[in-house]
Parts: C-alpha cells; sequence; structure tokens
C-alpha cells in the first residue's frame, strides 16, 4: 500500500461527507476536545433528515440542534449535558449510562451509520490517534459502516489504544481549529474547606481519580505533602500536570500500570494538551477498560473523588437532576465510585457544598426531589463530605446514616432535617 496515495483517495471536504449523509441514519461523533467542529458547525447544510446525533458534552450551540427551523430534521442524544446542552434542552435528549457501557450499550442497540471524529496527523507508518478521547471513539470507529476524520494538526498525538490505521478510514477532511480548552477554576473557600477533609483521607502511595471544577482544584492544591500518588482517571486534568511537576504523582507506588498516567480523554488547557503530546507516560485507554470497576479495583488504595448535587438522609446520592431538570449525566461517577469501594484500602468519596443558591437550600435533603435519579445508591455509598467534615455510610443502618448526614450538614439547617428525619421515621 502506497500511504500517501491512499491518503489523497480519502481527503475530500465537508460538502462531500454532507451529500452521503441518508435520511434516518445514525451518527456518533467525538467528544468535548475531540468535538469534529467543522462537520457540526456545517451539519444542519445537509439534505438528509431524521438524521440521530450521539454526542457527549457539546462545546458549542451547534446550529443542527439550537436553531428550531432544524428540529424537525435532526435529534441530538447526549450522554453527558453540559452548559449548552441544558440551555438546548428541548431537542436534546440525555442517554443514561454509566461511562464505560456507553459505547458498547449503543452498538449493541444501534446500527451506527457514521462515525465521524478528531485524529493527529499521519505518521510514516500511516497511522493517526484519536488523540485525546477514546472514551467511546474507538469502539464505535470499529462498529460504524463510515469512518470519517476531521484531521487537525493542533490535536495531540497520544500514547496507548489511539492508534487508527488508514486503512480504517473512509473519508479524511483536513481542518486546522484550537482544540476546546476547560476553564480552569480558582476554588472558593469553601471548596478549600471540603478538600482539606477530602485529603485526610488520602494516604501516600494512594491512586487518585479527580474530576474538574472546584473542589477537585482545590484538592489538588491541598496534596503537596502526599508522597507517591498515581493516578487511574476518567479525565487527565491540568492539575495532575502541577502534582507530577511538584513530585507529588509518581505513579511508582501503582498496583495497575505502574508508572504511567492512565486515562480515558482529556479535557485541560493548551498547556496540558502539549504535555500529553507524545507523552509515553501518559496511556489513553477505552472507556471500557479504565472506567471498569473491576479494573479500577486492581489498584490498591484507589481513591475516587466526584462531586454531587444532593444526597438525602439515607445516602441516595443525585448528582445529574434537580427533580426532573436535567443537568450533567451520570458519566462515570458510579464506576469509579464502586471500583474504588472494591479497592484493597480505597475510598469512594462524594463531595458538595452543604448549601446552594447562596445558602438558600441544603444540599443535603429528607428526601430527593421527585423525579431525581440516583446516580450513586445508598447502599453503595462509602463517603461523604461538606465542609463541615466527612462521614463514612459505608455499613450504617439508615438511623446512623441520618445522624451523620445532619452532622455535616449546614448548622442552619440541621434542626429542620432532624424534625423530618423524625417524621420519615429514621430516628
Amino acid at each position: 500500500m502506497n500511504l500517501r496515495e491512499e491518503y489523497e483517495k480519502k481527503l475530500t471536504d465537508i460538502d462531500k461527507v454532507l451529500s452521503i449523509l441518508q435520511d434516518n441514519w445514525t451518527i456518533v461523533v467525538g467528544m468535548t476536545p475531540m468535538e469534529p467542529k467543522v462537520f457540526l458547525r456545517n451539519l444542519h447544510r445537509t439534505q438528509a433528515s431524521g438524521l440521530e446525533i450521539y454526542t457527549c458534552l457539546n462545546t458549542e450551540p451547534y446550529e443542527f440542534c439550537s436553531n428550531e427551523e432544524y428540529f424537525n430534521r435532526f435529534y441530538n442524544y447526549s450522554w453527558f449535558f453540559g452548559p449548552y446542552n441544558r440551555k438546548l434542552s428541548k431537542n436534546t435528549y440525555y442517554v443514561p449510562n454509566n461511562l464505560h457501557q456507553a459505547g458498547m450499550n449503543l452498538i449493541q442497540s444501534t446500527k451506527i451509520n457514521v462515525f465521524v471524529g478528531v485524529a493527529s496527523p499521519m505518521d510514516e507508518k500511516g497511522f493517526f490517534t484519536l488523540s485525546a478521547s477514546v472514551v467511546y471513539e474507538k469502539d464505535v470507529l470499529e462498529n460504524a459502516d463510515i469512518v470519517v476524520l476531521e484531521v487537525n494538526p493542533n490535536a495531540p498525538r497520544t500514547h496507548g489504544d489511539t492508534h487508527v490505521h488508514i486503512s480504517e478510514v473512509d473519508y479524511i477532511v483536513e481542518v486546522d481549529y484550537p482544540l476546546p480548552q476547560a476553564e480552569l477554576l480558582e476554588p472558593a473557600e469553601v471548596e478549600k474547606k471540603i478538600a482539606e477533609h477530602i485529603v485526610e483521607l488520602i494516604e501516600d502511595g494512594a491512586t487518585i481519580q479527580l474530576g474538574i471544577g472546584g473542589i477537585p482544584n482545590a484538592v489538588a492544591k491541598f496534596l503537596v505533602d502526599k508522597k507517591d500518588l498515581g493516578i487511574h482517571t476518567e479525565m487527565f486534568t491540568e492539575s495532575m500536570i502541577d502534582l507530577f511537576e511538584a513530585g507529588v504523582i509518581t505513579n511508582k507506588k501503582k498496583t495497575l500500570w505502574n508508572g504511567k498516567f492512565v486515562c480515558t480523554f482529556a479535557y485541560g488547557s493548551q498547556r496540558m494538551y502539549k504535555f500529553i503530546d507524545d507523552n509515553p507516560s501518559v496511556l489513553f485507554l477505552r472507556g471500557r477498560y479504565v472506567n471498569d470497576p473491576y479494573i479500577i479495583a486492581q489498584n490498591d488504595k484507589m481513591v475516587s473523588i466526584n462531586t454531587a448535587l444532593m444526597v438525602d438522609l439515607t445516602g441516595n446520592v443525585c448528582s445529574e437532576a434537580i427533580g426532573t431538570s436535567h443537568y450533567s449525566g451520570t458519566g462515570g461517577q458510579l464506576d469509579t465510585h464502586r471500583g474504588a469501594v472494591k479497592s484493597k484500602g480505597g475510598k469512594g468519596i462524594i463531595a458538595m457544598r452543604s448549601t446552594a443558591k447562596d445558602g438558600q437550600v441544603s444540599t443535603i435533603v429528607p428526601l430527593l426531589p421527585q423525579g431525581s435519579p440516583i446516580t450513586v445508591p445508598r447502599q453503595e455509598l462509602d463517603y461523604v463530605v461538606t465542609e463541615w467534615g466527612a462521614v463514612r455510610l459505608r455499613g450504617l443502618p439508615t438511623r446512623k446514616r441520618a445522624l451523620a448526614l445532619i452532622s455535616i450538614a449546614h448548622p442552619d439547617f440541621r434542626d429542620y432535617l432532624t424534625k423530618e428525619a423524625q417524621k420519615l421515621g429514621l430516628i
């Protein structure tokens, strides 16, 4: 095979890609940092109708899903909502999932006509990489009828299970746009207090999973005195680079993939994308592997740190909606929590502010609002942390759970919660 000739034969433009789409097709695109922006920005121009478009954490209000003119031609299904999905909820529908099962569940239930992803440029051996995300992308690519790659020189070339050969690709569109960047949130004082309690639960030599946002960023800042931490995480974040450069993260004590960062996608600043570029210490492996609780549990002293919207007095955690108003998604929260709890010496931590709406409501509630999904069920919940302390609920009866949660609720709501717990027969 002459690789350059093969490449040129498959090289095309976005108009050609749009022209091949047919009515009622199912199309899956890469997620967040690897969204194929040229395709999504032009998708509304296709003549096809009834298209089902699977996305995850959209980073732009694309015309096909934001302009009501196109609502009768496209359905946007999303595995995880971000700010744009929430605003566009009239035509964006949530796909309930645990991250490690998301791609394979779709493959086993739906014929996938087209996969559109983003890749780093082809090397001399004919390989692209799927760059900063293989959450579901490689599984879907291998099962789609047609594969389209937007080849972007700004996409870092990554190590792990990210490689795709030219022979596996049907159409190539050359693009040149910057990758989406995650906003770096400076932790608020309340988040720093939460982080202080969390850090006390993390031992030297632990392997950790961190997400994005104020609380995870605060946790990272307070980990500076820890030694030999490792990373096995759904998402590689900016704070991990800081801890690596400070000598806190070494990955030397990991019992699985010793010496390596393990993740399934990365989302951060240009500095982070530069760090992962051709970095053999950072392995991008499929989401169905990285987030499989049985794989996670093979890391001794595994600690998962996730955030939530609310928890009821018996320990049911809701992290993805308020009643029937969808906010985000399950993502990998239950995956990583389960894996950490099954780990030798592991801990599953749910962290949250004790109040919301500027202190007007408690996030520890007697009962979840009607219609709220349960992200982590009470029988699996381990630790809950607020700015008022940390409690371990695993193994406790409902009476002790209610009392423990009331003890870390905001003082303004403790009397109310105690009375409600009594009405419910919990204490």
